[in-house]
């Protein structure tokens, strides 16, 4: 027994009604800690995109365009033909990647919105789990559909995965879907109509979002809620990793198609110049540096 402000308390008896108490859990399942920061998932995603932008900019990107030789771009961007020739880590770090100020703070200011309400409902690990598998399911549509010659970055396709969420978990827990459908609805509109905008980024992260999300929303109570959860979860994951295989194959024949083009355009004209030792394929790709810059 030891003293204390009322009376004596036992050690033993106060470890044995801890262990007895339930854990505090979020709407979907997620552990709550005692004095646990809101939305701390949200604000370290923030601050690892800040921190990455500054060094971005620190080593040769323009602040406002994002334009220049970073060679953060040349070795962590979303290049297709790098992804193809086995630079996966890109399809995960381009979504920490951003072009300018206004591309990184439109990005980080939804993030903050959607963020905290959404990691308040499904816990931090649940929360992380559809952020990065969003950003992934973005990097591998671009990857599979965008142009040989583009450089793409931005979170944008996590981004569109969380909006997606919020669209599910709001109708699931009955709240009006009018402001998330109809932002989501006006930035797919905006994706579609401007140029340098990667629309494939933002269509491949609101799929990914989306399922994840009506995993997590309509899976069974407890007991098995969590079992449910994580076995479908990774089940998107795997999806995932075979189209990731199918994005890079496809891109495969694209750069073989090109270099065959090229090939028998070069002996067509009698031109000099074209590489005949080239081996082809992605490798033809590799040699020409990336072209357009496409923000997701």
């Amino acid at each position: 027994m030891v003293p204390a402000a009322v009376g004596f308390h036992c050690p033993e008896c106060l470890a044995e009604g801890r262990k007895s108490t339930r854990a505090v859990r979020t709407i979907y399942g997620g552990k709550v800690r005692p004095g646990e920061t809101p939305g701390v998932v949200s604000r370290i995603l923030i601050a690892l995109n800040v921190i990455v932008f500054i060094i971005t900019c620190a080593s040769g990107a323009k602040v406002l365009s994002g334009t220049g030789n970073s060679p953060l771009y040349d070795r962590f961007a979303l290049i297709p033909p790098a992804v193809a020739d086995g630079e996966w880590w890109r399809l995960f770090t381009s979504a920490f990647l951003h072009f300018g100020i206004v591309h990184i703070g439109f990005n980080m200011l939804a993030l903050w919105w959607a963020g905290p309400a959404l990691e308040a409902a499904m816990g931090k690990v649940r929360f992380l789990a559809l952020y990065v598998l969003a950003g992934v399911g973005g990097g591998i549509l671009s990857t599979a559909l965008g142009p040989l010659n583009a450089t793409a970055a931005g979170a944008s396709g996590a981004i569109f995965g969380l909006f997606g969420a919020l669209y599910v978990v709001s109708r699931h827990r009955n709240i009006n879907t009018q402001a998330i459908g109809f932002t989501i609805i006006a930035n797919l509109v905006l994706s579609f109509s401007v140029s340098n905008i990667d629309w494939r980024g933002h269509v491949g992260g609101l799929i990914v979002g989306t399922a994840i999300a009506a995993i997590i929303a309509y899976a069974p109570r407890p007991p098995l809620r969590d079992r449910y959860q994580v076995v479908g979860i990774a089940a998107v994951a795997g999806l995932l990793v075979l189209a990731g295989f199918g994005a890079v194959s496809h891109v495969e024949h694209r750069c073989q198609a090109q270099y065959d083009t090229l090939r028998g355009i070069f002996a067509t004209s009698g031109a000099s110049g074209f590489n005949q030792d080239n081996a082809g394929g992605v490798a033809s790709c590799i040699a020409h540096d990336p072209g357009a810059i496409k923000d997701r």
